[in-house]
């Protein structure tokens, strides 16, 4: 086949008018997604313009009282920009079209080779880095600020470091940039498409797709072990989960999953799902799905998850398997919320509970840790005011606070991915189950913000519920609580610090590596991630974990089991779902988990 002179050229010039032709009817619509974008509040937008002048105050004060101090950080930054540029700037006028050699430590974001082969890329990198540490060190040696706003200031600051990488702009990603030459404008195209698409699904809000939402299905190949809904209120669904064994341990659990996300976090697919792994080790196993609420679970409370939620799901398990007691579990703030529970029923003479389980729980906030930024009065004046407006904390707020905790890993690069590079977002169970959130009752957020963040009253034995001041010593029954190493959200030393308050006589503690939840989600099989154990609780945190047994590359389930299995009694004969005054009501993974959040 022949062509003739100038088809290329033709072909070219008309695959560049479809693109512009594309462009125009997305830019308008771009521009109709932004114009649905309802005004937030500005507290949920940044700290209090105030924290900014109090740290100008500090440095000008450091300023006029060392001013020593001050001139040797500004002629460290100087001198390593200067000294940078003229090293560059020396190679090419010598003819040498390399960069000077990097020495410095690797930064996945800097991947491409051309970071560190081509001169205009490493000359901006090496820049970047060097303003980067330069921001961050004038912010660690200001003196005259106090802790909390300095842990504020190096917070927000770290945010504008982030946002400014190179990376984050089309003109100095030489990833895009050759993306773009390999498709002849094809993958912009696509990512502006990436981009209208998630301001129209979010009402203008920008919030980026991190998985591919059509890959999964419910009951499909996402949460699939095998159960039945065997009750329904208002706040849960309570799911009894089918025996894989002949006999169980006659003591059965009941698990609850946090209400800020969908519980089948614990069962995205049979190789990693503790659901499965529980009930193939030989026990009864209940799940509550909570529901996603809406407006009009404005006045719900933490009273109203713990009566209607704790207690009736206690009750009912006791009821459907014909036993005194039940072994709880809770995760994140259930765990919270479990304690809580614990201590109420503990003064009501209530034993109803024979041991629990915590999965990354704070029972104690005297240190907020990360949340630092998001638990002063500012931050959580706005929450209280968008509360105050929609009656509920939307799933895409508290989402996106999350997200910002590490922002290069859950929004730049999931956003350079989709809109510089046009690429569909991966088919990844993790990714889309942290996309599929849900809303949170006005109410209770602010009683959990106020009363156990930032006031800290159920550690000081402070917390009103019921005409009963619910303690944290009140927590006697025998307990496991299971942290995380690498945990942004539960830092585990605050973990720590809540199982030495409470008052069980027999406390366990393990350490798990890695983070909020690869550190629980970590089946045996993996063999990946370790743990550490030291029965010794009266250590500090640090010297606990100095003087612990560390168990490298063994999941902390097995561990786990073996002490339920002492807590869990005999063995009886398996039980099907639901019973004659229980009677199944559809299967797993139920209805509430598939309500999407607004």
């Amino acid at each position: 086949m022949t062509t003739t002179p100038g088809t290329d050229v033709t072909s070219d010039r008309a695959r560049l008018e479809a693109n512009i032709e594309k462009i125009e009817a997305l830019s308008q619509r771009l521009m109709e997604a932004i114009s649905r974008r309802k005004p937030i509040n500005p507290a949920l937008n940044g700290p209090d313009p105030l924290l900014y002048g109090k740290a100008a105050h500090a440095y000008w004060m450091e300023w006029m009282q060392n001013p020593a101090k001050v001139y040797e950080q500004q002629v460290s930054y100087w001198g390593k920009a200067l000294g940078h540029y003229l090293e560059a700037h020396s190679a090419l006028a010598g003819g040498q079209l390399t960069p000077p050699e990097d020495t410095g430590p690797r930064d996945k974001r800097f991947s491409n080779p051309l970071w560190d082969s081509h001169p205009y890329f490493n000359f901006i990198k090496q820049q970047y880095l060097i303003s980067a540490e330069a921001i961050h060190r004038s912010v660690d040696e200001i003196d005259d600020l106090d802790p909390k706003e300095k842990k504020r200031l190096r917070y927000f600051a770290r945010q504008i470091v982030d946002m400014m990488a190179p990376t984050n702009f089309f003109a100095t990603n030489p990833d895009a940039l050759q993306k773009a030459l390999e498709t002849e404008g094809e993958s912009l195209v696509k990512g502006m498409e990436n981009l209208v698409a998630d301001l129209e699904a979010n009402n203008g809000e920008l919030v980026v797709r991190l998985a591919d939402e059509n890959a999964f299905k419910l009951g499909e190949n996402i949460a699939t072990a095998e159960g039945e809904v065997v009750y329904r209120n208002r706040m849960m669904e309570l799911i009894q989960y089918k025996p894989t064994t002949e006999k169980v341990r006659e003591t059965p659990i009941v698990l609850f999953p946090p209400w800020i996300n969908k519980y089948y976090i614990l069962d995205l697919k049979p190789q990693n799902s503790l659901i499965k792994y529980i009930v193939d080790q030989g026990y009864t196993l209940f799940v509550v799905s909570w529901v996603n609420a809406d407006e009009s679970y404005a006045d719900v409370g933490l009273e109203d998850y713990i009566e209607d939620g704790y207690l009736t799901a206690i009750r009912l398990v006791r009821e459907i398997c014909g036993t005194e007691q039940v072994n709880a579990v809770g995760y994140c703030i259930a765990g919270t919320t479990l304690a809580l529970t614990l201590s109420l029923l503990k003064q009501r003479g209530d034993s109803s509970v024979k041991s629990a389980t915590f999965f990354t729980t704070l029972t104690d906030f005297s240190d907020q840790g990360e949340f630092t930024p998001f638990l002063q009065d500012d931050f959580v004046d706005g929450i209280e005011a968008e509360i105050n407006a929609s009656g509920i904390l939307k799933s895409f707020i508290m989402s996106r606070t999350f997200s910002f905790l590490r922002s290069t890993d859950l929004i730049y690069t999931p956003a350079i991915r989709s809109y510089m590079m046009g690429e569909t977002p991966p088919a990844f169970d993790l990714l889309y189950w942290n996309g599929d959130g849900a809303n949170l009752p006005g109410r209770m957020t602010i009683e959990y913000l106020r009363g156990l963040c930032q006031q800290n009253l159920f550690s000081r034995g402070e917390y009103e519920m019921q005409g009963l001041k619910l303690d944290i010593k009140d927590v006697d029954v025998p307990l496991m609580s299971i942290a995380a190493e690498g945990d942004h959200i539960a830092a585990w030393k605050d973990c720590y610090r809540g199982v030495q308050k409470m008052g069980s006589r027999s406390k366990t503690f393990v350490l798990s590596e890695s983070g909020h939840i690869a550190g629980i989600v970590n089946p045996p099989n993996k063999n990946k991630y370790g743990h550490y154990v030291n029965p010794d609780l009266k250590l500090s945190a640090e010297d606990w974990q100095a003087g612990a047994t560390y168990q490298d590359k063994l999941s902390w389930w097995p561990l786990w089991e073996e002490w339920l299995r002492k807590r869990s009694g005999k063995l009886v004969p398996a039980r099907t779902p639901g019973d004659s005054a229980h009677p199944v009501l559809c299967p797993a993974p139920g209805e509430y988990v598939r309500v999407k959040a607004a």
